[in-house]
This record gives C-alpha cells, structure tokens and sequence, in this order.
C-alpha cells in the first residue's frame, strides 16, 4: 500500500507532504495517523531543524474525508495532528500548493508561517454540510481576525489568496511561479535561528499579553535572563562580536 504521506529531509529542512490527491488530501483517518507519526519523528530527528508541510496535486488539503465520514466508524484524530504541530518545538511552514478547505485550514492555522499562491482560494464549508468548524476553530481564531472568522464560518463563501492574508490566515500569498522561493526566503531565515530560541521564541505570542502588563514584565524579564544566560546566547553573542556565523547555521 502507498503511502498517503512521503518525507525528505535535507540541509536541516524535513518536507513533509500530504500525497492523496485522489481525493485532494483529505483528512481520512489513515492520512492522519501516517501524518501524526511522520511529524512525531521529525520533530524527534536532531537534524532537522524547519518543518515544511505541503501537498501533490491542485488542492493543499480538501479538509475531512466525507467519504469515510458517512461510513461510519472512529473519526481522525485531529485534535491531536493540530495540538502536534501547534506545539512543535520545531518552526512549521504551510506551503500550500492550492487551495484549502475546512479541516485544511486547521493544518494552516496550526503551522507557524503559512504561504501559498495568489490563486488559491479558501473556505470555512462546514455549515452548508450541516456541521460546523469546531475543532478547526481553536487553531483558526488565534491566528484569524475575530470578525472575519464570524463571517466566514457563518457564510461558508469562498474568498482569494489576498483575503486570507488580510485576515491572517496566510503570512504571505505570491504568484505560483515565486513560491518556492518564497518559502526558501522563510525557511533560510529560520535556519540561521538558534533551536532553543527558536522554540521559545515560538511560544511567546501565545504568552503574551497576559493578565497585567506587570505580570507580563515580570515573567519576561526571567525569561530573558535565562536566555542570555544560556550556552546558545554565548555561541551567537561570541559569533556576532567574531563576525562568523554561530554553529547552529548549517
């Protein structure tokens, strides 16, 4: 049996993509569990550094498989795919490859920096099925712009690449022929980030604000001390006053 999920790695950046475009990468059971596994290893290879999640075929991912769905039996796990990229220690970028729909824009709101191409279109479909974006929502409304969330899960209306960047689902929408530039732009700028920084610097928009502003100072001023006290501060400070590259860069 194929996989419905193939992985490269090199230079530190493991791709991972989505390869079921007989039915636009869906997320069916087995193509969830054979993602959540292959992004478990991943994050556990020292080696790899960036993740990039993308897809084959014309759409990035179709969201649930509807198929299956109506068939009955357990539902994927997607829950738990999210709440694995979400807190990755390790930076996710979302190359999309088409257009994303319902549950696939789960995996781009879970992922760190999403870009895709200027002719991709998107849709929150649940509610003309019937159903809603429940489990989507709890990556989609931290990344998405409140109001624009309200009209798109109640709509269910397809909107272009430019919209999803102005309401934050996409950091950066490109022609087709400039996205893989794009995301190397993305992923060579990350790989020049020490590990360590790189995953706490991951966690602290979801830190702050909190509940003062003098909590928030308080909490970040023991943070930054404990930064700049670590072995990673003392290569790249030693690296910056040498003027050569820290030996995290590849």
């Amino acid at each position: 049996m194929e996989p419905l999920v193939r992985l490269t790695a090199e230079g530190g950046i493991a791709t991972v993509t989505l390869d079921s475009p007989r039915n636009r990468n869906a997320l069916s059971s087995r193509l969830v569990a054979e993602l959540r596994e292959t992004l478990t290893a991943v994050t556990a290879d020292d080696s790899v550094r960036v993740v990039v999640l993308t897809g084959t075929g014309p759409v990035f991912c179709a969201g649930a498989d509807l198929k299956e769905q109506r068939a009955g039996g357990a539902p994927p796990d997607v829950p738990g795919l999210l709440t694995l990229i979400w807190e990755s220690p390790k930076p996710v970028v979302a190359r999309l490859n088409g257009p994303a729909r319902a549950g696939g824009l789960g995996l781009v709101t879970a992922c760190d920096i999403a870009i895709g191409p200027d002719t991709a279109t998107f849709a929150f479909s649940e509610v003309r099925l019937g159903v809603v974006p429940a489990m989507i929502a709890v990556t989609c409304l931290r990344r998405m712009d409140p109001r624009a969330a309200a009209e798109y899960f109640l709509t269910g209306e397809v909107f272009d690449a430019r919209r999803a960047q102005e309401i934050g689902l996409l950091n950066r929408a490109v022609p087709p022929e400039e996205l893989d530039a794009a995301v190397a732009h993305y992923t060579g700028m990350l790989l020049r980030g020490a590990p360590e920084a790189l995953a706490v610097a991951k966690r602290l928009p979801r830190l702050v604000p909190g509940a003062s502003v003098a909590e928030d100072f308080a909490r970040m001023a023991e943070l930054s001390a404990e930064r700049f006290a670590s072995e990673e501060a003392r290569e790249g400070i030693a690296a910056f006053l040498e003027k050569r590259d820290p030996r995290w860069i590849p």
